[in-house]
């Protein structure tokens, strides 16, 4: 597990003094525009930078800023009913990895373009990431089932780095996923499927169908790779895991590799 709290011996203070975090939680939201003002108010007013996405389906968000300021966020976005205990994946960088805050309202938070998967109605069943190393490590479950690992990002992430062996159906945007399942269903037929992503919430929706569409044994990765990296480290990863930001990819210790331009909004 990454260290969070490297210091330096003369300051005591975070060699990387930037905290990113992710996190996202699928729940109805009734009133999306009115939270989005409050939540781009609660940001702006602490110089966070980043992206907020607001959906009926939920919220997703990536934000950076100091220690204090992030977590003063976090404490007032849990203020309220629907966050309460939501989780965040954290890292450091030594630099903001973000040119300016957004906060939207979109159709969807992650767009799947099949409206009959509601996760805030039940989430897929997840599964840490100890237990998938353990798996991993002995090669089936626990009941003895040959274990697939299904990258459920798109392409160019997938080449920066991925688990051993994942399936990769070269997918050049998310709303391909349902078409690439039915083509490929039967192959995944007798196996424990685990679906993974960079924080959690592609493969839990890519989850979600897979159990509608009649797979018995469908898990996903409980935060993604982020998290995996946080308990379990590198192993059976190759590879860094990319992010939508100017560090570009983060090692298995969570270390930014910054990019010289940042992204297009």
């Amino acid at each position: 597990m990454v260290d969070r709290h490297i210091t330096s011996s003369s300051s005591r203070q975070p060699v990387r003094p930037v905290l990113n975090i992710s996190a996202y939680r699928f729940v109805a939201l009734d009133h999306p525009y009115d939270l989005r003002d409050r939540l781009r108010q609660a940001a702006a007013g602490r110089a966070l930078m980043g992206t907020i996405l607001l959906a009926p389906e939920g919220i997703n968000l990536f934000l950076a800023g100091p220690e204090a300021a992030i977590r003063g966020f976090l404490d007032e976005l849990r203020s309220d009913a629907r966050f309460d205990g939501l989780e965040a994946k954290e890292s450091w960088s030594a630099e903001q990895p973000f040119r300016k805050l957004l906060v939207k309202v979109k159709r969807e938070i992650i767009r799947m373009n099949h409206p009959a998967i509601q996760p805030a109605q039940g989430r897929a069943p997840a599964i840490d990431a100890p237990t998938v190393r353990r798996w991993l490590d002995q090669g089936h479950d626990d009941e003895g089932r040959p274990v697939v690992t299904l990258d459920t990002r798109n392409a160019f992430e997938v080449d920066h780095g991925t688990f051993e062996g994942a399936v990769d159906w070269r997918l050049s945007k998310f709303s391909e996923f349902p078409d690439a399942l039915q083509a490929h269903k039967a192959d995944l037929h007798g196996k424990t499927v685990v679906s993974f992503c960079t924080g959690g919430i592609r493969c839990e929706k890519a989850a979600i169908y897979m159990r509608e569409a009649g797979l018995e044994h469908v898990w996903q990765l409980e935060g993604g790779i982020l998290k995996y990296f946080e308990q379990a480290g590198g192993a059976h990863f190759r590879g860094n895991c990319f992010v939508f930001d100017e560090r570009e990819a983060l090692d298995p210790d969570l270390r930014p590799n910054f990019r010289k331009s940042a992204p297009a909004a």
